[in-house]
């Protein structure tokens, strides 16, 4: 199933660790054939296979939510433009921030928690520009100038809670904050945000001299109308992704990799960055990634070998053993590949919009949400569908791998969480509230019991519009429309794109008529940005920038702003289970491991990040 823009982080370097730790002992029940025989050789291009309906669409790495996905940053621009501080590594365990990876050392905090101080590395763009402080500073200019767009913006959060920021030297940035915060939640939260960009960004034409935008220099005094422009352009230029390949604003990198062709269909190729300043250096000549529209297509790919790497679609999947993390078989072993999980820190939904002008009144109701949570079979899915390879969501916090963050609540019921599967009692909940089926679809037929803006005679009828091209998301979907029918709840399906989903997901004013979708059913949240720490700023505060369900409660958002001022592991808990239990998503099942990948057998140090960061530099051929 796809899913969104994500991340995850700890209360802790600590904490970190020990779930890193937890995770490779899920990973590692049963272990991957990826023998290191062979002797290295360099060069070569890796093929890779995009997950289906997926295609690389947004280059700059400063947008709305309606470009948000982990493909788009995680694994496309990453790539090619390095985030100030990186998280995981070359494994498919670790979650927690990689200072190595990074163009900056650890964040310094001091006064009393309120300054921190940034020290960059020295590394260099790709036209010999210094990554340097003031890079930060054009990040961080542009989010006060478009904070309202930006997808990492929550009201009070970045930037509104800096009350300064400067470069005090070539390489050092001191940023004051408005109060003392968990150093870790800020990090992880807040650091983890900003992406340096180059001077050579810094304008309003190609061909400008760099920093002639004025972005880096604005201020609120002009109320940012440099950067308000250098944005628009900057825009404009990402939106036109047929000349990424060829435009001299993107070929300004400071990553591993660089773009060498770039195809709207979805044909993707990188190549390594020479001046790249960090460690390790590519090995390949290139990595090609690879369209697909139905992981049957993909799958034909990998059985034909015209892959590298590539996915196993969980129905051509034997069932997976309890306790392992990948299948006792591997169905390509005789086409040449070795197995490796993909495991995914997150959690999986639909998102109801509850500003919907048709069905905001109707999903505002925490008895129907309750109802319809019931009404999802998670554990029968997971064993049908799923064959195995997926876990029971309940909560905003992961349950797998094992971790701190889970409260209590989300492991009642074998996982489901306080609302675990039962139709009688589902419909049950209905009934008492008004509701009757009338011709199959329940009623309302006491508008004082159905709640505030429910008018007699309405009928419990959602649309969900679900992302296409992977056969099991889709079952699951049908699987939930067919159980909800059994009570009565009228589910319509509607498959499109994720991309095109991703594209009308932007929040939306009070039941105002741009509210089209009722249901969002793209899949998921991974917890890789924004916020590694799986706090609930990004998804469930009042006007959040991902907040796509426009969603809003004011003991939640009391609950979420304690989050960051404290490290307590009951403070973080009291959050979580007010979560489940008022349900501001309906939870549905997790694919864990998200993928199991096939890899050549001659390709290696090939591993996939639960963060959903992918690292092609470590990769290599043998002969």
């Amino acid at each position: 199933m796809f899913r969104r823009r994500r991340r995850i982080g700890v209360a802790g370097v600590v904490a970190a660790a020990a779930a890193a730790a937890l995770v490779a002992g899920c990973a590692s029940s049963t272990p991957s054939s990826s023998a290191s025989s062979g002797t290295p050789v360099k060069g070569g291009t890796a093929t890779v296979a995009l997950a289906a309906g997926i295609t690389y669409n947004y280059i700059f790495p400063f947008y709305s939510i309606t470009n948000a996905s982990v493909y788009n940053d995680e694994q496309f621009q990453f790539l090619m433009y390095r985030p100030l501080y990186m998280f995981g590594n070359n494994t498919n365990t670790s979650v927690s921030v990689n200072y190595a990876l990074s163009p900056a050392d650890a964040p310094v905090y001091s006064n009393g928690g309120k300054t921190v101080t940034i020290t960059m590395k020295g590394w260099k763009w790709s036209n010999g520009e210094s990554v340097d402080a003031n890079d930060v500073v054009f990040f961080l200019n542009m989010t006060e100038a478009e904070k309202s767009i930006w997808y990492a913006y929550s009201a009070g959060l970045l930037p509104d809670n800096i009350v300064s920021y400067k470069a005090t030297g070539p390489d050092t940035l001191q940023i004051n904050l408005n109060q003392a915060y968990s150093s870790i939640w800020f990090t992880y939260n807040q650091l983890a945000e900003l992406n340096p960009m180059p001077m050579a960004w810094d304008v309003t034409s190609l061909g400008a001299a760099a920093g002639s935008g004025g972005c880096t220099t604005d201020t609120a005094a002009d109320g940012w109308a440099k950067c308000k422009a250098v944005y628009n352009f900057l825009t404009a230029q990402a939106q036109q992704a047929s000349t990424y390949a060829t435009s001299p604003l993107w070929s300004v990198v400071d990553g591993p990799w660089k773009l060498s062709s770039f195809n709207t269909n979805g044909n993707v190729t990188v190549v390594p960055n020479p001046s790249y300043s960090g460690s390790p250096k590519p090995q390949l000549d290139a990595v090609k990634f690879v369209p697909f529209t139905a992981d049957s297509a993909e799958y034909t790919a990998l059985k034909t070998k015209s892959l590298d790497v590539g996915y196993i679609p969980t129905q051509d999947l034997p069932q997976k053993p309890t306790s392992a993390s990948l299948p006792a078989t591997n169905p390509l072993a005789s086409e040449g590949y070795y197995l490796e999980p993909f495991w995914s820190y997150g959690i999986q939904y639909a998102q109801p919009n509850f500003n919907n002008p048709q069905v905001g009144y109707l999903i505002r109701q925490l008895y129907i949400r309750q109802a319809l949570q019931m009404s999802v079979d998670q554990l029968g899915i997971i064993k049908a569908i799923w064959r195995g390879y997926a876990t029971p969501v309940s909560g905003p916090a992961p349950t797998t791998p094992p971790n701190q963050w889970t409260p209590a609540i989300q492991n009642e019921n074998s996982g489901q969480g306080p609302y675990p599967f039962n139709l009688t009692k589902a419909k049950a909940l209905l009934t008492s509230h008004g509701w009757s089926e009338v011709g199959g679809v329940m009623t309302c037929e006491d508008p004082s019991k159905c709640g505030t803006g429910i008018t007699k005679g309405q009928q419990l009828k959602l649309t969900y519009l679900y992302s296409t091209g992977v056969a099991a998301a889709t079952a699951t979907w049908q699987a939930i429309k067919s159980d909800a029918g059994q009570i009565g709840i009228d589910i319509n399906l509607v498959g499109e794109s994720f991309n095109t989903i991703i594209g009308e997901s932007a929040p939306c004013a009070p039941m105002g008529p741009s509210c089209n979708v009722q249901v969002f059913a793209y899949g998921g949240w991974s917890y890789d940005g924004p916020g590694f720490e799986p706090t609930g700023e990004p998804l469930f505060a009042t006007g959040a920038g991902s907040n796509s369900g426009n969603y809003t409660n004011a003991e939640m958002d009391k609950l979420i702003n304690e989050t960051h001022t404290s490290s307590s592991l009951a403070v973080y808990h009291q959050f979580a289970t007010y979560t489940a239990e008022q349900l501001p998503f309906i939870w549905v099942p997790q694919p864990n491991p998200f993928q199991i990948q096939a890899v050549a057998n001659n390709l290696k140090g090939v591993t996939f990040s639960p963060l959903f960061t992918l690292l092609p530099e470590y990769w290599y051929f043998t002969s």
